[in-house]
């Protein structure tokens, strides 16, 4: 299998559970903003034995750290941005911050008409309180969305699909209308690209009735209804540059047409193993030449390189990493450079503007429970909220991980 693939399957699975929430929920417990933890970093998930990291309390806050470059974002919904642990380090080091899934159409989207705005706007609450902007995120996207979208008598299609083309643009305009001037940009249509090479388009229901003018539909809708946010088409396997050619096909063609996008979204879930900095750059060129801004907008970097088989087959995928042991070490290293090469490539690229990590700390990850139930530690940061090897890689070029 390959890397578009097991993307792919990655968000089918995170869509079955809470709506595709692909972090963990989370339970309430608050706490005073700024800094991390202070328990032990020699103590916690993220350290090798024998070697203490630096003070957790002297890490930089990221968002300082890369003020000028690109905002640091972090996704989560309230219970967990509101955990004590994980909101320290949220307040710390992060300026944006993107809805887990409080803000797809499937909870928002009750019936025609009918919206539950209520943990949305408890999160946009939060963050308008702690100062942290929001990224909108997605307002169409094939795993949530409400099945009443495509109600109705398909006897007569054109009378159908210009039923099922209003009710998009009705949701559209009165969830982005909701929340103007409370979000900078949104997601307007999530993973549109297909994963093999048979076609450009992912066979969604959307594009079997509209094509590719249900993302003209979209985007219009999105910015008719805020003039001023910015509006991005989001995927995964960017950097795969088959499936990026594919995105790219889409985006020029929305380009060609008129279209008001303003960048694209990488999400970025990868390994310790994949891509490498080469495939990442490429993509980020491929969206500069077109005019638009880059974001990552999901980062995580699993400790495991499975086969390919695995997300067919959950017996074929690795064993479960146990703590301290050499294997543990040398992914918890490899992680901590990957992060550092991919971040070295954002910061060079200007039209980075925005670099998201999908959680907050590896206590809430939805990698603990896909493909299969075991420990990942994704994150910059550890079950105990500590900067981990990863976190001082970033923001220290002389910290040998």
């Amino acid at each position: 299998m390959t890397p578009v693939n097991r993307r792919s399957l990655l968000f089918t699975v995170a869509a079955s559970s809470l709506v595709a929430a692909c972090g963990g929920g989370g339970g309430g417990g608050s706490s005073s903003g700024g800094g991390s933890s202070s328990s032990s970093s020699a103590s916690s998930s993220s350290s090798i034995p024998g070697r203490v990291l630096p003070d957790p309390a002297s890490a930089p806050a990221l968002k300082t750290f890369f003020a000028g470059k690109f905002k640091i974002g972090m996704a989560a919904d309230f219970g967990t941005a509101n955990e004590t642990g994980a909101k320290a380090v949220l307040l710390k080091h992060a300026n944006s911050l993107t809805a887990e899934s409080v803000m797809k159409a499937s909870p928002i989207g009750v019936s025609p008409g009918v919206y539950n705005f209520a943990p949305a706007d408890d999160l946009i609450a939060f963050a308008q309180a702690n100062g942290i902007e929001v990224r909108g995120h997605a307002l169409v996207w094939h795993q949530t969305s409400p099945s009443w979208f495509f109600d109705g008598d398909r006897t007569d299609m054109t009378a159908y699909k210009a039923l099922v083309r209003a009710r998009l643009e009705t949701y559209i305009t009165d969830v982005v209308t909701h929340f103007k001037g409370k979000v900078y940009c949104w997601d307007v249509v999530n993973e549109a690209t297909r994963d093999d090479a048979s076609g450009t388009y992912r066979d969604s229901e959307w594009y079997r009735l509209f094509g590719s003018d249900f993302i003209d539909y979209a985007f219009h809708a999105a910015r008719a209804a805020d003039p001023a946010v910015q509006l991005f088409i989001n995927d995964y396997s960017t950097e795969d540059a088959g499936k990026r050619g594919r995105l790219m096909t889409i985006v020029q063609g929305m380009i060609d047409r008129g279209v008001p996008v303003d960048g694209v979204g990488h999400q970025m879930h990868i390994s310790i193993s994949y891509p490498s900095a080469a495939q990442v750059e490429a993509a980020l060129a491929d969206v500069e030449a077109k005019g638009l801004i880059n974001h990552i907008t999901e980062m995580d970097v699993s400790l495991y390189n499975d086969p390919g088989s695995c997300f067919d087959t959950p017996s074929t995928c690795l064993a479960a990493l146990a703590p301290g042991t050499a294997a543990y070490n040398s992914a918890l290293q490899a992680q901590a450079l990957k992060y550092r090469e991919l971040f070295t490539v954002f910061a060079a690229h200007a039209s980075v503007k925005s670099v998201t990590t999908w959680g907050i700390t590896d206590k809430s990850t939805w990698l603990n429970t896909y493909p299969v139930t075991r420990a990942n530690w994704p994150l910059l940061f550890d079950t105990s909220a500590n900067p981990k090897s990863a976190l001082w890689a970033i923001v220290d070029p002389a910290f040998a991980p």
